[in-house]
């Protein structure tokens, strides 16, 4: 059987290059043979992981958590890339400035499990009440079998069953490029409160099992994502390939550049500091009772294959 690489999202370039890994042959090239596949919200995905129906995820870091107890049974083995990656768009008519939080006050906001908690956090740090002064929830159409959040969101947006999202950068982009919708926070860049850049990050993840009972296996999948990543970042490209067998032909005609534009967040490594940083953020949002220790997060044992 092949092995199974699970994400949240497919329509997308949040883990796009664990997608990359699978269809550009890097796992074969390590003499593995590996299946992509979408599995939404990234709870499930996590709580599949746990319960032993996939091998490897590519999700949001912290959103382990909500299947594996202060990270008791899972292990983060390299980013996919670097800092918090969610964009919020709200409606073009409601004229909001960039930055501005606050004009959320009253609004619908879609949003999926596990993203929404970097928002809920984002919004209470700027002094707003993310139960009570805004309206976040599901996105309608988002958990249909087969469907990407991010071209969800960007549909309601445009329905007008949502006021705005919280969502993925291809997401994002339909949305601005049909005019119906204004960035206000990417949050990667720069955008909102001090430090929530470092909330989370897009991880590549298995179980402590898998790295007991497979370590080569493990080993040859890291080599796999991080080969990846320098390809992309040599040559954008390529993303068009990857994505070919997963994408309607308009998101198609945008991955390369989507691609292009992450790139340079296409690093394998998790520092100490993004742990510390991660860890903060999950006993903040109530996933973490403790402070655990760097190798009780990270698989330390592969550490020396992101320097490829």
């Amino acid at each position: 059987m092949p092995l199974r690489v699970a994400i949240p999202d497919m329509v997308s370039p949040s883990y796009f290059p664990a997608i990359a890994a699978v269809e550009l042959g890097f796992f074969k090239r390590e003499g593995l043979d590996a299946s992509i596949e979408l599995l939404f919200p990234v709870t499930k995905t996590f709580e599949a992981l746990r319960d032993g129906q996939i091998d490897f995820v590519g999700g949001a870091a912290h959103a382990a958590l909500y299947a594996f107890r202060d990270w008791a049974g899972c292990r983060l083995l390299c980013a996919l890339s670097q800092c918090m990656y969610w964009f919020l768009v709200v409606r073009k008519d409601l004229k909001v400035s960039r930055g501005d939080l606050s004009a959320l006050k009253g609004l619908r906001i879609g949003a999926a499990p596990g993203p929404a908690d970097g928002l809920k956090r984002m919004l209470a740090e700027s002094g707003i009440d993310p139960e009570r002064e805004v309206r976040i929830g599901p996105v309608p159409g988002s958990a249909l079998a087969g469907a990407s959040f991010g071209m969800a969101a960007a549909k309601a947006l445009e329905d007008g069953t949502v006021d705005g999202f919280w969502a993925n950068g291809m997401g994002a982009e339909v949305a601005l490029r049909r005019g119906v919708g204004t960035l206000v926070i990417d949050a990667r860049r720069g955008d909102g409160p001090e430090g929530c850049r470092h909330y989370t990050f897009p991880a590549f993840v298995t179980t402590e099992r898998k790295i007991e009972e497979n370590p080569e296996e493990v080993d040859a999948a890291v080599r796999s994502i991080v080969s990846a990543q320098r390809a992309l970042k040599d040559d954008p490209s390529i993303a068009v390939d990857a994505a070919k067998r997963h994408f309607p032909a308009a998101e198609l005609a945008l991955i390369a550049e989507l691609v292009w534009r992450d790139a340079l967040f296409y690093d394998p490594e998790i520092s100490t500091g993004s742990v510390d940083s991660l860890n903060a953020f999950a006993r903040a949002i109530g996933l973490l009772s403790g402070t655990p220790a760097y190798e009780h997060v990270v698989a330390t044992r592969v550490r020396s294959l992101w320097q490829r």
